[in-house]
């Protein structure tokens, strides 16, 4: 009863959650576009911060801005998105445009002084990653904030699930994300080329950092790489699924498979498993002849978006066996399960609570960050964020389709 009771306290709290005063120190976030993701990213999670105010709204339509800031009690409507920039009022941007667009915008925002939450994927290859990330802007006393929105990062369930691998050990990983068909049609902007679209983009960016995560480090080369094609006349450009595999330094193998179009049919949940180099234990019961091996895999279920419902099954196949001919003299398998909510269920610490979901949660760092506190230690470097589209680019290329388009004013 107690976790029914539970579990409908969070959910309550995740989709109505409470709004305590405002801060006179709350910083004041501009949103440039009237993006369909901004509610769900920043609007209200927001709503929660007593250090946060969603302020302004600039929309290249100035009456769908109008209509989106009355909708979502955005309190003023600028003109342009260099006018949201230039007011002097606003301290940190949201920047939830088509990728296409984000480089500039997040190079005018940055040159402006203004704290930065840019969208994933932050751009539209790794040359203006380099450019944005490695701006001297970043280097200088007092910098401007720069993060990426890599929302599952900062929950506790992800953090969960890298405390329970060995990556030096780690055989193989797999990232598996299927988006639903019924979300997208074909011509939505994650199929546009020149606005940096595709499957690998948009919902395989979150496939790259998983893996990325999993083996704690870069891979070598993209080895494989499968894509799924728009149907003529579509941009054939594009990508609406991808298959691929990296080789990383330890020499395991990270696969994703990813996909904008997904059969209603064949649901299936968001998830990931990292399966570990076969291990010798000790066991005292077995003579000099027999040996004791474990094989040990970790399944995280719904980690792009644990919240309202997630799970880790920590499965450990046991093998005794001989070891001259490798004989199996009996196998076993066991199965623990583990969910964390909150960062308590973590290590411990008293942090967040339980129905903060990952925008939530990120929302907490990138104030703490501007403010200079310590938080959590969670955190997106900036050079995390170059090898992400590194890694995409990559795909890209062995799967012989072009790299998405730069910015005219790429420095």
């Amino acid at each position: 009863m107690a976790s029914i009771i539970g579990f409908v306290s969070r959910i309550w709290n995740l989709y109505d959650p409470p709004q305590p005063a405002k801060k006179d120190s709350a910083i004041r976030i501009g949103l440039l576009g009237a993006s369909n993701i901004a509610p769900i990213a920043v609007i209200r999670p927001a709503k929660s911060h007593p250090e946060v105010i969603v302020a302004a709204i600039a929309a290249r339509d100035v009456k769908k801005a109008e209509a989106y800031a009355k909708k979502h009690g955005v309190p003023i409507v600028h003109k342009s998105y260099q006018d949201l920039i230039d007011d002097p009022a606003i301290d940190a941007i949201y920047i939830g445009l088509p990728n296409g667009l984000h480089y500039e915008w997040a190079l005018k925002s940055l040159k402006a002084g203004k704290h930065i939450l840019l969208e994933k994927p932050s751009v539209s290859n790794s040359a203006e990653a380099t450019s944005l990330f490695r701006h001297e802007l970043l280097n200088q006393p007092n910098a401007p904030v720069l993060l990426e929105a890599f929302h599952p990062l900062f929950h506790p369930f992800f953090q969960l699930y890298l405390s329970l691998l060995d990556p030096p050990n780690i055989a193989s990983a797999d990232a598996v994300l299927p988006v639903p068909s019924i979300l997208f049609g074909y011509d939505d902007i994650r199929f546009i080329y020149d606005l940096g679209g595709g499957a690998l983009m948009d919902c395989g960016t979150y496939c790259c950092l998983f893996l990325r995560q999993m083996f704690g480090n870069e891979p070598l080369e993209c080895i494989e790489a499968t894509p799924t094609l728009l149907p003529e006349p579509w941009d054939q450009k594009c990508d609406k699924g991808m298959q691929a595999k990296w080789l990383f330094p330890n020499g395991g193998i990270g696969s994703v498979d990813c996909t904008l179009s997904n059969p209603m049919l064949k649901f299936k949940l968001p998830w990931c498993q990292a399966v570990h180099k076969e291990k010798v234990v000790y066991d005292e019961e077995l003579s000099e002849e027999k040996e004791h091996v474990v094989v040990k895999k970790v399944v995280a279920y719904m980690l792009i978006q644990p919240a309202v419902w997630s799970r880790i099954d920590i499965v450990e196949q046991h093998t005794i066996r001989t070891i001259a001919d490798k004989k199996v003299l009996k196998s076993w398998t066991t199965t623990e399960y583990k969910k964390a909510y909150k960062r308590e269920d973590f290590d411990g610490k008293k942090l967040g609570e339980d129905w903060w979901n990952t925008y939530r949660w990120m929302l907490e760092e990138f104030v703490n960050k501007i403010k200079g506190r310590e938080g959590s230690g969670v955190w997106m470097p900036h050079e995390d964020s170059i090898y992400q589209l590194e890694m995409i680019d990559s795909g890209y290329a062995k799967a012989g389709l072009p790299i998405r388009p730069s910015s005219h004013l790429l420095q």
